[in-house]
């Protein structure tokens, strides 16, 4: 399945546009009319980022962010950019 979260296996979800139009009672107006219902879908908010997996690799995976937040999965560790020498007394 395209688009999906690797982890949890969240994708996208089907629900309704509602178009409404007029002013609201309370702000004065008639109230609210409904015009129009038209379906749509719900997509998740999928990150692609680098994860390290259980044996140690590290591979490209499309995480959503409710995922990512939970801490299910473990981002790789970039290796230092370098190191300094050890003092030597």
């Amino acid at each position: 399945m395209a688009r999906a979260c690797d982890v949890c296996g969240k994708g996208p979800q089907m629900g309704n546009r509602v178009q409404t139009r007029g002013k609201a009672k309370y702000l004065g107006g008639v109230g609210t009319k409904l015009t129009g219902i038209t379906r749509r879908q719900f997509k998740p908010n999928l990150q692609r980022v680098r994860v390290t997996t259980t044996n140690g690799t590290n591979k490209r995976m499309l995480v959503c962010t409710q995922c990512l937040r939970s801490g299910a999965i473990v981002k790789r560790v970039q290796a230092k950019p370098f190191a300094l020498p050890a003092q030597s007394e």
